[in-house]
């Protein structure tokens, strides 16, 4: 069942929505962007608290709305569903009749589902998002109230700036979410990592000596928001799964001085270049996995134009070790590609990525054991799976085992594995802020299979069977309870 009003006509209908359903507080008296809303939110995240309007930040022209997204209650509401396992099911039965083989022709099928179920995005002629426009020497990002989220942050950063570049031969669009660091009033760090596909359309550009237009939609309608973060294949369009997702068409109207398209609802939109071959230091800056990012040289966005709706509302989020709010954007994407995830690995039965991991350094796994090794296959089918290859460790577990039980999950973790036997290592790509790895990129990984052994694993003793009480006795006592006045 959808939620209603959905689905939103902007940032602003949802954060009307989410107030409605008394999800979203306003805070009215003056709060500094620089670290004191970071504290404020930290506390409220972790008290499992609601969405927060700053009305009147310090810093910056215009109100400022966070943890939009930190429980997955109202992450399923920006989604339009009451639990976030719906889209997931809706996108598996899409695919039965799809029938895909392997990676390719789970996401070939994919993109069948999206084009036959939604239509591509709508372009319009003009748009809320460029009711106030700013040009040449009137840009000032300064107007903006980005925040400085730890003391030894490199600056302001704006860290929900969905990011917008096409392939320079193909044309192909990309819309990504990556971290922005405030350079001057009209220059930001482009902080997007080795793995995302925007850096590629950054090198083809810089190979060819061309400047890579690139514009940033801020405060977008929360569908769009979640589809800029989802693990997506380069080739299927980030607004084509939007409007999957929303039910219908996502309007864009074309940006003023670049060759792309933005959200037509978006509450700000930066819109600049970059040259070829110049980087600046970019960084530290304090991330989801709880540690400092070093300073790297990164490309420089040199922003033209700053459009925006008459009195904007300013999205960002705050990074931190978990909880944070990205908690609610981890589980949707969990959720939403459970189906795909297993029809590209049949075996799996559910899966787990838990928070405390952020999302890619621990997967729970749980399948239908049916051979010697299974479990180990199904690792190494997870390593080969897009971003999944950056999970370093998979722990798998028989289909009886709620993955998402971690109490049981760590029964069966640390009883069922003989860690001379049971335990897989391997090496391979890693996520471009890992820290632990010894050398950037790549490190190590790990597989636990933490099943039933089978004789034919070379298992002789028999394994053992595990305690329940019968039915009979569980109903008797169920009955009982009052009785014993316990």
């Amino acid at each position: 069942m959808a939620a209603r009003g959905f689905p939103y006509t902007d940032l602003k209908d949802f954060l009307a929505a989410l107030e409605r359903a008394g999800e979203l507080r306003r805070v009215g008296v003056p709060v500094d962007p620089t670290l004191e809303i970071s504290e404020v939110v930290t506390r409220t995240v972790r008290a499992n608290g609601p969405a927060l309007l700053f009305e009147r930040p310090t810093r910056g022209e215009m109100p400022v709305a966070i943890n939009l997204f930190g429980t997955e209650k109202r992450t399923a509401m920006a989604l339009g569903v009451e639990s976030l396992d719906e889209i997931g099911n809706r996108i598996g039965e899409m695919l039965k009749p799809e029938l895909p083989v392997g990676f390719s022709g789970m996401m070939g099928g994919l993109g069948k589902v999206m084009q036959l179920k939604s239509m591509p995005p709508k372009k319009v002629k003009t748009a809320p998002c460029q009711q106030v426009i700013y040009r040449g020497d009137d840009v000032d990002l300064n107007r903006l109230p980005g925040l400085q989220v730890w003391p030894g942050d490199g600056g302001i950063f704006h860290n929900f700036g969905l990011t917008h570049t096409k392939h320079p031969e193909t044309g192909k669009r990309n819309l990504g979410l990556y971290r922005l660091q405030q350079h001057s009033h009209n220059t930001l760090g482009m902080h997007w990592q080795i793995h995302k596909n925007s850096t590629a359309h950054h090198a083809v550009a810089e190979r060819l000596g061309q400047r890579l237009p690139v514009a940033i939609a801020i405060g977008c309608d929360p569908v769009v928001s979640y589809a800029s973060s989802a693990p997506l294949p380069a080739d299927i369009d980030e607004y084509l799964f939007a409007g999957f997702l929303r039910g219908e068409r996502v309007e864009m109207v074309d940006c003023l001085t670049v060759p792309l398209q933005v959200p037509a609802n978006a509450q700000v939109v930066l819109e600049g270049y970059l040259e070829p071959g110049e980087r600046l230091p970019e960084g530290p800056f304090g991330d989801h996995t709880g540690f400092y990012t070093p300073v790297e040289p990164f490309p420089v966005l040199h922003v033209e134009a700053m459009t925006m709706q008459r009195d904007p509302v300013y999205h960002t989020i705050v990074t931190s070790k978990p909880p944070q709010e990205d908690h609610g954007l981890g589980k949707a994407t969990e959720r939403i590609f459970a189906p795909l995830l297993r029809f590209l690995i049949p075996d799996i039965v559910d899966y787990d990525l838990p928070a405390a991991g952020v999302f890619h350094n621990c997967a729970i796994v749980s399948i239908r054991k049916r051979y010697p090794k299974h479990a180990q296959k199904v690792m190494n089918a997870i390593w080969g799976a897009h971003m999944m290859s950056l999970t370093k460790l998979i722990v798998i577990v028989d289909e009886d085992c709620d993955v998402h039980d971690y109490n049981e999950v760590a029964f069966r973790a640390f009883g069922n594995v003989d860690y001379a036997r049971d335990l897989l290592l391997t090496e391979g790509p890693v996520d471009h802020l890992d820290h632990s790895s010894y050398q950037q990129f790549w490190g190590g990984k790990a597989g636990i299979d933490a099943t039933r052994k089978l004789p034919s694993e070379g298992y002789t003793r028999g394994w053992p069977e595990e305690m329940t009480m019968t039915p009979e006795v569980i109903s008797l006592v169920d009955k009982r309870w009052k009785e014993y006045g316990i």
